[in-house]
């Protein structure tokens, strides 16, 4: 078995923390972390995360479930915070013994991470952090861990890069909490630049997307190869009374498609149909049914093709073990240097 010395002690904080061999999680992406790569990733010694994306209770439940007999590795599960039953999620978790649960898409709502920590679970806390007063606060409320995801990021993403927000947050945060870095990340030598700056580990989702364990449809995989850095785009906000988060995805018809309804939702939330939290809610679910369409079903003209810029990084499909161990080797060899 390869080891790679100079990259484990560095990520030794990482792995001890998630309890697997190298400290490089998969960014939980909707539809493609399922069970099939969150085991995977897992069982080859990284982070799996299952996305629970917009599931109900029942149907996470199944999922934990599923991915649990395929492996006997720690894996987590994402919960977006603003989904409706996220506390009832938050039951599903804890009846499972999830080891890890990462809160994404806003500040997590009150009492959430006390929920997940409750009757010491042992549960620990991962939350995204798109500033250094905000990952301040996440720390103080409870966070075990934090995640800070540049804008080169694919799917959600926040206004600042992964450079700068590194170099923000690691010098004051690395030394004594555990953070982790994601956004526009497909090579070793990145992670090996991010590691001494302070980072207990990554995260990369573009990079696993097309892993041969994804069950993403042929034709998403295609267009990921086919892609560069430029083609991953970040969608437009049309209206200013209508707060969107940016997504970034392959530039096709589907972008058009979004433009087209926020135009609807804000024409709504202007007559009084609907209020802000749920003019919100409908743009989640316009991209959960997107997204399906182009990852299930094959529709990448008009389905959502989230990507990272380090999309031209990913040329063909590989094992989940093979890429890791190609990260970890390139992270060695220039920790090396």
């Amino acid at each position: 078995m390869t080891t790679y010395p100079k990259t484990a002690a560095l990520m030794q904080r990482g792995t001890d923390f998630l309890g697997c061999d190298s400290a490089i999680l998969c960014g939980a992406m909707s539809w493609v972390s399922e069970r099939n790569l969150v085991a995977a990733m897992s069982n080859a010694g990284g982070f799996g995360v299952i996305a629970c994306g917009a599931m109900s209770p029942e149907l996470l439940d199944a999922e934990i479930a599923a991915t649990r007999a395929l492996t006997e590795r720690p894996f987590g599960v994402n919960l977006i915070t603003m989904h409706p039953q996220l506390f009832d999620l938050i039951a599903v978790a804890r009846k499972h013994g999830v080891s890890h649960v990462v809160l994404a898409g806003g500040i997590p709502p009150k009492g959430s991470i006390e929920a997940i920590k409750a009757d010491a679970s042992g549960i620990k806390v991962i939350c995204f952090a798109p500033t250094l007063a905000l990952a301040k606060k996440l720390l103080r409320s409870g966070a075990d861990a934090l995640v800070i995801e540049g804008m080169e990021a694919g799917g959600h993403i926040g206004p600042v890069s992964t450079s700068v927000l590194a170099q923000e947050i690691l010098p004051e945060l690395g030394a004594d909490h555990l953070v982790f870095v994601a956004g526009g990340i497909g090579r070793g030598e990145a992670i090996a630049s991010y590691l001494e700056m302070g980072a207990a580990g990554v995260q990369l989702g573009t990079r696993f997307a097309c892993a041969a364990e994804s069950i993403a449809h042929p034709a998403f995989k295609q267009a990921f190869f086919r892609a560069s850095a430029r083609d991953a785009v970040a969608s437009v906000q049309v209206d200013p009374r209508l707060p969107v988060i940016p997504v970034r995805a392959l530039r096709n018809k589907g972008t058009e498609a979004f433009t087209a309804k926020q135009r609807e939702i804000a024409a709504r939330l202007d007559a009084g149909e609907i209020d802000m939290a749920s003019a919100q809610l409908e743009v989640e679910h316009f991209w959960a049914g997107a997204l399906r369409r182009a990852v299930i079903e094959g529709d990448v003209e008009y389905g959502s093709v989230m990507a990272g810029q380090s999309v031209g990084m990913v040329t063909r499909e590989e094992p989940v073990a093979e890429i890791i161990a190609a990260l970890m080797a390139q992270c060695e060899a220039a920790l090396a240097k």
